[in-house]
């Protein structure tokens, strides 16, 4: 089948490449000519046959919500927009309302697997109508990694559910990553471990907190033993926020993953006023040393 692609960044570009090799054309879009397959929005749309599936890999906001807009105004009844970026959920009933106007379906995707997706593949969670995911299948079958279709691809729900799933994977992520790092820190600190590298390589196999990501944590102290190369300063892409909202809106305890998120804003902080606050309160009550600036 065809498909239209809109944002060939990152993660466009190697999703466009796994279509295509899958035996599927993909007709691209994107801002930067070099990589772009047509001249504009109107463009791509004009070289598909309808009905038309459009997948939208751009920046969550404001660049999804006008990519959608100028999509309602392009496209034909029985066509199909499918936004697989990082929106938050809360947009995905707007954008499939203002589709519907138009006799357009809406599919939110969550979309995970990075730059390595190209070879292994993209675990999908999606959200929206039966009748839409089936629309666009063969392109979820394409995408997602090989083996059993449910362990790469879930129908998660109705139109939201593709990327509440995506935020709170992202979450989880968060949690995830700050125990291998905090795992890390401690034995680094420590002068009772003279090779940290080797004992995280070791955990790689047969131990209970082998995964993908120790894989890669493995990888950069292969390049880097210290990370003395790296800066300690994490942004966050919004989902880990998100999730702890969600978490208060529903009164589910997220004690790991809020830590997590707060771990990142203090890693912007070169020096924290709470924690001047903290000493200063120290020094008043018992007296307690503290570090002039």
């Amino acid at each position: 089948m065809q498909l239209g692609l809109v944002g060939l960044g990152k993660m466009g570009f190697n999703m466009r490449e796994r279509v295509r090799r899958a035996g599927h054309e993909v007709i691209g879009y994107d801002r930067n000519p070099e990589v772009s397959d047509s001249e504009s929005l109107a463009d791509m749309v004009s070289k598909l046959e309808a009905p038309r599936v459009v997948w939208v890999m751009v920046p969550a906001g404001e660049i999804t919500r006008n990519t959608v807009k100028e999509l309602s105004e392009l496209l034909a009844p029985g066509d199909l927009v499918v936004d697989g970026g990082n929106s938050k959920f809360t947009d995905d009933r707007i954008h499939a309302d203002l589709l519907a106007e138009k006799e357009i379906g809406y599919l939110d995707c969550g979309v995970s697997g990075g730059v390595w997706g190209l070879d292994n593949g993209y675990a999908l969670m999606v959200g929206g109508d039966a009748k839409h995911v089936e629309q666009a299948q063969p392109i979820f079958d394409a995408l997602r990694p090989e083996g059993p279709r449910e362990e790469g691809f879930a129908h998660a729900g109705k139109v939201g559910a593709g990327h509440y799933s995506k935020m709170v994977h992202n979450g989880i992520e968060y949690g995830l990553m700050q125990a291998y790092a905090e795992g890390f820190e401690l034995l680094d600190k420590t002068d009772v471990v003279d090779n940290v590298g080797a004992v995280i390589t070791a955990w790689q196999r047969g131990t209970v907190v082998r995964s993908w990501l120790l894989d890669l944590l493995v990888r950069a102290l292969e390049s880097d033993p210290e990370l003395d190369d790296l800066r300690g300063y994490v942004e966050d892409s919004g989902e880990g926020r998100w999730t702890v909202e969600e978490g208060i809106n529903n009164a589910v305890p997220l004690p790991v993953i809020s830590a997590a998120l707060f771990a990142r804003f203090q890693s912007r902080q070169e020096d924290s006023p709470a924690m001047r606050a903290v000493a200063a309160l120290r020094n008043q009550f018992g007296g307690h040393s503290v570090q002039k600036a």
